[in-house]
């Protein structure tokens, strides 16, 4: 058997909120990099470096302990000094680094030499508060002025940087010191005398400014951070949401580590009336608020965390486009592709204020409000965002189908838009068989699937709220848009559906992974999702780690590119999703069973937000795309879709019943899962194989409540012209 090879990020990161911190292993921000500490979008913190007389420590290792805190572990190497040499590896150097609004940084040295050492311990802090977009982009510009002034009194360090109304600053003071500290040539300094067996410490609290607005660092050291409020409500969280035994390991560590990854992303923000949770998109770069995003993680946690599609209903709501605006690619109805806090974003030198530049957060907004009162049975849910999902429905009329054609379209109208609208919004990645650029308005297939999708969840909706005339409304222009779509997209001789509709109105016949989304939003007849699943099973889609997001046999595909030729585990769980709707129970499986064992070699199981492959054999191994961020949160909310896809949950709350499809693979021969939530219930429901059946027993909750039957019942499938 051969040896399983674990790979991971070169970096560690940690973060609460919005304040994120990216080091080297060895705890230093070098600079010029893409580390640092990070508050609202601005890098506070650029460069941190750590010195004993000059010279710089060597890592023994370390890592995050939490996402919000990390440990590493240091010695020294041959210190010149003033009483000769001290020796390599007679000191341990351990920095401990807690996150919670501000940084708290603990210094421990300790002597394991059998001599008193004296030295001068140094640490180098600069800060350029550049923008994330440009630290992305490598083009920084300074537009304002930084000062800093360090208190002799006070013992702190402070650095402003001020540009007209927009301010950020960071302030470094040492607390608990055992030595004099001095300030001098950008550098804190501490005088250290040691005796053999002796230890120092001391603890170094950043505290983070914007404007009126201070976010002090925790008090606490980060050895007792497990004490604390945030470390007990995390804590909490865990506990509250829905767990799995099973007997598969590799499948339950991806399970645990994406519970754990979830609650990292949680994003707190002010809601109408109080404070919400939505899912941040992603680590380092994506901690904001996303509509896409928001939504699809908030899907893949409807019976894991449904909390998660209250609060974003009730942000994205909040901030739905009122008025045309072609600089932020805005309309009236249209839900938000993402928003920012820092200096561009203050001075609108980039759209996103929000930006609107995306073709699919407005129907998954509806998709996500009827799954979420199919999960808790709040009707409340449905009257709170009734407006909001009109709006929605009237862009979708209006602005979604910008020419009156019958199909969902995008291009941008503003000068720094995104080419690209649909989940692959990379510049390059919807192209012609050719390989060449795809010339829009682009009418993507996914984007036809999710209309229709919304469409018929919002009859129901309408339903419930007796509005029948709208619900049958909404069921013809279903109906229309199903035929329709198969009269256009559809290619007999490819066996697959057109990747889209270029700007001339003709089809791009491309093979890539978008048609699995049309499985997922059941806009495909029956007759046809068997050629639609074997095309994407075919050797040049199918990597043996999931499938991939462009055919291999197209010009344009590249493996280590960002969405032509990689795999997104996301993009692989709604494919599965879809996959068992049609009733392909194996499919689906075999797509988990790949994503799972991509999982197990990274680092502590962390699904990447996508990875690179080879074709995959008893040697090769998944590695993880050059800048993707870890922990993301659709990567992780892919477990649970994958999850759902082997189980075939379908909650009906109003009416009081969960629906089933097991299927258990040989992989997973067992599965219990653990505190479902079902409206105001709770279950605990075994599964298990018995022969090529999967059976199961209701633990806890009412056994008639749940019920088997086919995942693709949910709505009926209209046929094919």
């Amino acid at each position: 058997m051969p040896f399983k090879v674990q790979v991971g990020p070169h970096q560690i990161s940690i973060h609460q909120g919005q304040t994120v911190l990216v080091s080297e292993p060895d705890a230093q921000i070098n600079w010029p990099t893409e580390k640092g500490l990070y508050f609202l979008d601005t890098r506070v913190i650029s460069s941190w470096a750590v010195y004993a007389n000059g010279e710089p420590w060597d890592l023994l290792n370390g890592g995050s302990i939490t996402h919000y805190a990390s440990r590493i572990y240091l010695t020294n190497p041959g210190i010149p000094s003033a009483d000769g040499l001290i020796p390599p590896r007679t000191l341990g150097f351990v920095i401990s680094r807690y996150i919670n609004g501000g940084m708290h940084e603990d210094l421990d040295i300790t002597n394991h030499g059998t001599k008193r050492v004296r030295f001068q311990l140094e640490i180098a802090i600069r800060s350029d508060f550049a923008d994330i977009f440009e630290v992305k982009s490598g083009d920084i510009v300074r537009r304002g002025r930084i000062t800093t002034t360090w208190s002799s009194a006070n013992q702190e360090l402070r650095t402003c940087y001020r540009n007209s109304d927009f301010v950020r600053a960071v302030t470094v003071a040492p607390v608990h010191r055992q030595s004099e500290i001095e300030y001098a040539n950008g550098r804190l300094s501490f005088e250290i005398s040691l005796e053999a067996g002796e230890a120092w410490h001391c603890c170094l609290l950043y505290a983070l400014e914007d404007g009126d607005r201070h976010f002090a660092a925790p008090d606490a050291c980060v050895h007792n951070h497990e004490r604390t409020r945030h470390a007990e409500a995390l804590s909490d969280w865990l506990q509250s949401v829905l767990k799995i035994r099973c007997s598969n390991e590799e499948f339950y560590r991806l399970y645990r580590q994406a519970l754990e990854d979830m609650a990292a992303l949680r994003l707190p923000i002010a809601g109408t009336d109080h404070m919400v949770f939505l899912p941040a998109a992603g680590l380092p770069w994506f901690v904001a608020p996303f509509g896409r995003d928001s939504l699809i993680v908030s899907l893949q946690n409807m019976l894991i965390y449904p909390d998660f599609a209250r609060g974003t209903l009730d942000i994205l709501g909040s901030l739905q486009a009122k008025e045309r605006d072609d600089y932020r690619d805005a309309e009236p109805g249209k839900i938000l592709h993402e928003i920012r806090y820092g200096e561009l974003a203050h001075f609108k030198l980039i759209p996103h204020t929000p930006y609107y530049g995306t073709a699919d957060a407005t129907p998954l907004y509806l998709i996500t409000l009827h799954a979420a009162w199919r999960a808790t049975g709040d009707r409340a849910l449905l009257d709170q965002h009734l407006e909001t999902a009109e709006g929605c429905l009237s862009w979708i009329d209006n602005h979604g189908d910008s020419d009156d054609d019958g199909f969902q379209e995008y291009q941008t109208r503003s000068p720094v838009g995104y080419e690209n609208m649909g989940w692959k919004d990379s510049g390059d990645s919807v192209v012609y068989p050719d390989g060449s650029l795809v010339k829009g308005p682009k009418a993507l297939c996914e984007l036809q699937g999710y209309v229709y999708d919304a469409w018929l969840r919002m009859a129901e909706v309408f339903d419930e709220l007796g509005k029948t005339r709208r619900a049958a409304d909404l069921r013809r222009k279903a109906a229309a848009l199903f035929k329709r779509f198969n009269e256009t997209f559809w290619d007999e001789e490819l066996g697959f559906y057109a990747l889209a509709l270029d700007g001339e109105k003709k089809r791009v016949l491309t093979v890539a992974s978008n048609a699995g989304h049309c499985l997922w939003s059941g806009i495909v007849p029956q007759e046809r999702a068997g050629k639609v699943v074997q095309r994407l099973m075919a050797l040049d889609m199918w990597s043996g780690w999931g499938i991939r997001t462009l055919s291999a046999s197209n010009p344009a595909f590249n493996p280590y590119n960002y969405q032509t030729g990689s795999v997104w585990p996301h993009d692989n769980a709604v494919i599965a999703l879809g996959f068992k709707r049609y009733g392909f129970h194996a499919e689906a499986a075999r797509i988990a069973r790949d994503i799972s064992d991509a999982g197990s070699h990274f680092l502590s199981n962390q699904l990447p937000e996508l990875y690179t492959t080879i074709e995959r054999d008893r040697r090769s191994f998944p590695v993880q795309y050059l800048g993707a961020n870890i922990p993301q949160a659709w990567a992780a909310g892919s477990v649970f879709a994958f999850l759902q896809a082997i189980l075939g949950f379908a909650p009906d709350a109003p009416k009081g019943k969960l629906y089933v499809d097991p299927s258990l693979p040989q992989w997973l021969p067992d599965l219990t899962v653990l505190d479902l939530r079902l409206g105001t219930g709770l279950f605990d429901i075994r599964f298990w194989r018995d022969g090529d059946e999967t059976r199961f027993d209701v633990l806890r909750g009412a056994p008639g409540a749940v019920q088997r039957r086919p995942f693709g019942a949910r709505l009926e499938f209209p046929h094919s012209a």
